[in-house]
């Protein structure tokens, strides 16, 4: 993977981050995109520190334009991009009867539109030189239904769907598109779902009244348990994998 240019969508934290460093430490050019633009130098400047090569690329995934012209911007500066990585996302929680039509078009435009543009922007680089690989950070709420996580689990199913169908289209040009399913991992995102200190014990233990059965393995996983997923995904040690979704959930879905 020595050498080889990767994007990473949503890089500046979370799963993102942890993505950008576990391929910066095989020595991948790690292209980071994000809109955050300040969080992004933060990242770029502590992966400097520790030897790792990144760029910080700002762009709005939900704007086609925006991620073209990043993806055109990548391709000349840092070389042909072997990999992609969609691991932007937001979460917004709510009952469906009270969710907002805002909310609504916000999670489908970063969580779906998101991969879609991200992904056909960089196919169309892939399949003239015959090679590349993608993976789509979805969710085990793709497979499994959560209250008050309707427009999330849709979101994060519609991108699922779309990778593998992608991944059909594209096998024929060498190109290989897979997807990593966390499930609680140890972010912000997660921590922004929790009301009080409580929250942690609930998501290991299980909640009866919300029907979530809790983590086998009894703890949450770190973003770099997921990243670890991704890079061998990536790698060519996955060389005949494709269509293929690989849950990191510490079997909080029970396998589904």
């Amino acid at each position: 993977m020595e050498n080889k240019v990767a994007l990473v969508t949503g890089a500046a934290g979370g799963i993102g981050a942890a993505v950008a460093r576990a391929l910066g430490r095989r020595g991948v050019l790690v292209a980071a995109v994000d809109r955050d633009a300040d969080r992004l130098a933060e990242l770029v400047e502590k992966l400097a520190a520790d030897g790792i090569h990144a760029e910080a690329c700002p762009a709005d995934v939900t704007d086609s334009a925006s991620v073209e012209a990043v993806v055109e911007q990548i391709e000349q500066r840092l070389g042909p991009i072997e990999y992609l990585v969609n691991a932007a996302g937001v979460l917004r929680l709510g009952e469906v009867r009270t969710f907002s039509d805002e909310d609504w078009r916000t999670t489908f435009a970063v969580n779906a539109n998101g991969v879609f543009h991200t992904s056909r922007a960089v196919v169309n680089r892939m399949v003239p030189r015959g090679r590349g690989a993608i993976v789509t950070v979805a969710s085990n709420a793709a497979v499994t239904p959560r209250s008050e996580m309707a427009a999330y689990a849709a979101s994060k199913a519609a991108a699922t769907l779309f990778t593998k169908s992608l991944g059909l289209e594209v096998a024929r040009h060498g190109i290989r598109c897979n997807l990593v399913a966390p499930g609680s991992t140890d972010t912000p995102m997660l921590s922004s779902m929790w009301q009080d200190d409580t929250g942690r014990t609930n998501t290991i233990e299980g909640r009866p009244d919300a029907y979530r059965v809790g983590i086998p393995l009894r703890k949450l996983a770190a973003p770099a348990d997921v990243a670890n997923a991704v890079v061998f995904l990536l790698s060519d040690e996955a060389g005949h994998i494709t269509l293929h979704d690989l849950t990191v959930d510490g079997g909080a879905s029970l396998g589904a």
